[in-house]
């Protein structure tokens, strides 16, 4: 005690706030050598209140001002006066699931409508791994056991077994230690910190008989009673040591504010038998501040212990190991040999809260949009679009090297990674492409969950596209056996002798210019028009949709009952992804996005011709009812379990081919970096664009970006050997047939003059601004002078990379090199990406531009009923509307059998059909079938169903 002042009556003084700075420094000093080693290390403090007394908030302060002297991150939310005790807990759970933050403090009282019993269970709904205060009954009860450690002490009685430290008593062993006071905040734990130092400890308080006697056998003394100077001087042991907790506040006449504070011992005549003392104020009360810190500080060492240096929490995953064999099995015997992660363990992983997830059984969940906001704040990840040079008809593995290029990143190279994909339609699984799900050690599992209904959205596109069939055969009938006023009537019925509007109405008054909103004060006229929608059969473009390749459904006629009463006319089916509901559902922002553009989407033009909407059908509301849960994007997991957003499938011709804006977004937050974190700790989102990049690649670039308002960093190029020799003059590759010897033997010369094809796909990605690294992916057949060559070519042609990779026999071990050259090109670097045309130029000249650019043509064709209809869109003010070229994908012309880079030919458009909802004119190049048909032996004839309900047949 010898550096200790001395007080006026001869014991040493116990300076809290001299010991508290020392603590504080400490801790500073350890948060700054822990940075060294991890940049983004910061240990995060949350102070929660409810309302704004004055003396919480003057606690608080202190605490923040300390929080900010230590370097740590520091957070005040504030609830509202009166909050109900649910809303309290709720965001103290929100604060729970947050790994950002390390520590919660519920700072009390939380006001008079919270009684105690509350207040115990708002303090003990803070998780015990986040409770700095050590204020939970987990932590209090492993504090009085002897067998248990608490992960926190108490603030204030640590703070006091320091004072004991201070004054020299560093071995309490066999001392007589006195606690006055049974509070669980100091009196009890206080206790249980000094029996567990070897201390004979007599507990007492105000009750205790002959406490007096008590104190005189003390060598330390702990008051915490709350009673202004109660224990006198006289009442103590020579040379005892004493912690004087108390706060009380007493009249003085002589201070300013009218009074002054003072313990619970009498310093004056307690001093001068002590040996040493604590000061009020300026004893235990800084050092409870600073064990707070203390224990923050040890929140965060706890959390980097447990994974976040590594990123665990922040979109970094625990891998799921795989063990290739080298005979590659089928791709559902590989899916069935690995079992996934539960899906809340990935979504913790990746930084999701559990309010965020809505989990479909164990391995599927939906992710609410909600993440979106809170973690608005963030800089977004890397954003990579996968796409592909001209393919054949067997796909060249754009989807696998997708998930195989996210296994890489993530569970090979410790980096947040998440990859994005359409979801599959039934169509193709059950006829002859397969699934989606990507293949060999690079897919997406389950695999018959992924590619078998997943959450339903496909079925709530079908439902809802089909609503609004039967709503179009519905007006349409009964304009046609009712008269203006009956018709009107019945749109607008009374209700206790009141008639009105459906909300949804006035949209359509809105339209027709009309401003009344009581339906009785309207015209005769105005009353036909509101209700005679008048719409012209032969201009009707709604199909119905069903998610099955079905050919004779393309083409039927519907209306044949008696009871249709002649309502005859012809129409047709589309397979359910041709929908403009589902490109809807992939370029819609949020859920009033959506309904915003469900109710604009055109079916139709009345007899007047103007365009005729689902607004004006009255049936948006219902159409957004079906597809509430649809827009919440799903979560599911790769091989080696990191994340992969399902979302969406819009066709790849008449639609954009990409998935949903809304999974990219919440992956590229998810990816994200928080102000200060280091860039190298930016992740990347890998996103799949269908067909080749002249279709997949230009729609994502000039129509969902400029949607999204996302912007794409680089373009990761899939090309094959195999489809490059197609190009340079190998024979066709046919479904269902056996491979020329030309793709199974080297071919320099072939491979060579095809890659002509891989040229113009850099050429074009290089027009966005996109930095392009080209994804070799390699067959067992190829040989290393065939790879090495296509590298070579695509760097001559402009590609920043070229990395032959083999994901599909290896995983994400397989395309490592692949993945190094993505971090390579995009860490630290800013994005170019610009878009290739102004969508405020005429129709014609921005199909033009696309033609040209795009595919190499000379120019269009325009037919003129194309002419007619870009006229009449133009003049309803759709002009300003991206396009969306319908064209085949087995050639960059209009024209499949055109291979390579072809020269000398003009793109005619025969047609031109408008997407308001989904905003975008979309020209037809040829004949688009938007219903496949099944082949002669479609993929059904292999699948089936075990007696145990195991799936078989499922590639």
């Amino acid at each position: 005690m010898a550096d200790l002042p001395t007080t006026a009556g001869g014991a040493k003084l116990i300076d809290g706030t001299a010991l508290a700075k020392e603590v504080r420094s400490r801790v500073a000093q350890r948060i700054a050598e822990i940075r060294q080693q991890h940049k983004g290390f910061q240990p995060h403090l949350c102070i929660m209140q409810v309302g704004s007394m004055s003396a919480s908030s003057t606690y608080i302060r202190m605490k923040k001002q300390a929080a900010e002297e230590c370097g740590m991150r520091y957070t005040h939310v504030q609830l509202p006066e009166g909050a109900s005790e649910k809303e309290i807990i709720e965001s103290v759970k929100q604060l729970n699931e947050d790994i950002t933050v390390d520590g919660v403090l519920v700072q009390l009282p939380l006001g008079d409508h919270i009684d105690s019993d509350a207040e115990r269970r708002v303090t003990e709904a803070v998780s015990p791994e986040k409770d700095v205060d050590g204020f939970h009954a987990l932590n209090i009860g492993h504090l009085s056991s002897k067998a248990c450690n608490p992960l926190f002490f108490p603030c204030t009685p640590a703070g006091c077994i320091k004072l004991l430290e201070k004054a020299g008593i560093t071995n309490m062993a066999g001392l007589h230690a006195v606690v006055i006071g049974r509070s669980d905040i100091v009196g009890n734990p206080v206790t249980s910190l000094l029996r567990s130092r070897d201390c004979t400890v007599t507990q007492v308080h105000s009750k205790t008989a002959d406490l007096q006697a008590h104190l005189a056998k003390a060598d330390v003394v702990v008051a915490a009673m709350g009673k202004a100077e109660y224990v006198k001087g006289s009442w103590l042991k020579k040379g005892a040591v004493v912690i004087d907790v108390g706060t009380n506040f007493v009249d003085d006449a002589t201070k300013k504010s009218g009074y002054r504070l003072v313990g619970d011992v009498e310093f004056s005549s307690a001093s001068e038998v002590a040996s040493a003392i604590t000061p009020v104020p300026g004893g235990v009360g800084p050092m409870t501040v600073a064990m707070l810190m203390e224990n923050v500080l040890q929140s965060a060492e706890r959390s980097l212990e447990g994974g976040r240096a590594l990123g665990i929490g922040r979109g970094v995953v625990v891998p799921n190991p795989i063990k290739p064999l080298a005979k590659v099995p089928s791709d559902i015997e590989i899916a069935r040999d690995q079992t996934p992660k539960p899906i809340t363990k990935v979504a913790h992983e990746i930084g999701l809260r559990s309010s965020e997830l809505e989990p479909y059984g164990d391995a599927k969940a939906k992710v609410s949009l909600s993440v979106l906001k809170r973690l608005a704040h963030r800089t977004n990840g890397k954003y990579i679009v996968v796409a592909g040079i001209t393919p054949t008809p067997l796909g060249e593995g754009k989807s696998t090297t997708t998930i195989g290029l996210a296994q890489a990143l993530g569970a090979h190279l410790g980096k947040p990674a998440f990859a994005c994909v359409r979801q599959p339609s039934q169509g193709p699984t059950f006829g002859i492409k397969g699934g989606a799900a990507g293949g060999g050690y690079s897919q997406v599992i389950p695999m018959e969950e992924f590619n078998l209904h997943l959450t339903g959205d496909n079925h709530a596109v079908q439902a809802a596209n089909n609503l609004l069939a039967a709503a179009i055969d519905t007006r349409m009938f009964h304009e046609s056996t009712q008269k203006d006023a009956a018709l009107f009537d019945r749109l607008c019925p009374k209700s206790k002798g009141v008639r009105t509007f459906a909300p949804i109405m006035f949209k359509r008054l809105k339209k027709l210019g009309i401003d009344k909103t009581n339906p009785d004060d309207l015209t005769d006229d105005e009353k036909a028009r509101f209700a005679r929608l008048d719409i012209d059969p032969e201009t009707i473009t709604w199909h119905r949709v069903t998610d099955t390749n079905d050919r004779f459904l393309r083409e039927i006629t519907v209306g044949h009952a008696a009871t249709e009463k002649g309502q005859v006319r012809k129409t047709g089916y589309d397979i359910c992804v041709a929908s403009e509901c589902m490109a809807v559902l992939a370029l819609s922002r949020d859920l009033n996005d959506m309904k915003e553009r469900l109710g604009r989407m055109v079916i139709g033009t009345s007899r007047r011709g103007e365009p005729v909407t689902a607004d004006d059908l009255g049936v948006t509301g219902a159409l957004a009812i079906l597809m509430k849960d649809a827009i919440k994007p799903n979560l599911m997991q790769t091989l080696e379990g990191t994340p992969v957003f399902v979302h969406a499938g819009p066709f790849a011709n008449i639609a954009h081919g990409n998935s949903s804006i809304l999974a990219d977004a919440v992956a590229l937050k998810l990816a994200g970096i928080e102000e200060g974190e280091p860039v190298e700790r930016t992740g990347y989102v890998i996103t799949e664009a269908g067909f080749g990049a002249d279709i997949g690649m230009e729609k994502f670039c000039n129509i969902k970006c400029r949607e999204s308002g996302l912007v794409p960093d680089a373009v990761v190029l899939v090309a094959t050997v195999r489809a490059l020799k197609t190009h340079g003059g190998g024979p066709e590759v046919t479904p269902g047939k056996p491979l020329s010897e030309v793709y199974l033997e080297e071919n320099l010369e072939i491979l060579g003059a095809g890659c002509t094809n891989l040229e113009k796909h850099i050429s074009n990605a290089k027009k966005f601004g996109l930095k392009v690294i080209v994804a070799i992916n390699q067959f067992t057949t190829d040989t290393q002078a065939e790879l090495e060559l296509v590298a070579k070519k695509a760097l001559e042609a402009g590609a920043d990379a070229a990395v032959p990779t083999n994901h599909w026999a290896l995983g994400g071990e397989g395309a490592l090199e692949l993945a190094k050259s993505v971090i390579e090109q995009l860490e630290g670097k800013s994005s170019e990406f610009k878009f290739l045309y102004d969508v405020k130029l005429p129709v014609e000249e921005k199909i033009e531009t696309i033609a040209r650019e795009m595919y190499g043509a000379d120019g269009i064709e325009i037919s003129e009923l194309a002419r007619s209809q870009i006229e009449t869109y133009t003049r309803q003010g759709y002009g300003d509307l991206p396009i969306c070229m319908a064209k085949t994908h087995l050639s960059l012309s209009h024209d499949p059998t055109l291979k390579g880079q072809p020269k000398g030919f003009k793109v005619p458009i025969r047609s031109v059909k408008l997407a308001a909802g989904a905003r975008f004119l979309y020209p037809l190049c040829g004949a688009m079938q938007t219903m496949p048909g099944l082949s002669t032996r479609p993929g059904y004839y292999n699948m089936d169903l075990t007696e145990d309900g195991e799936i078989i047949g499922l590639s």
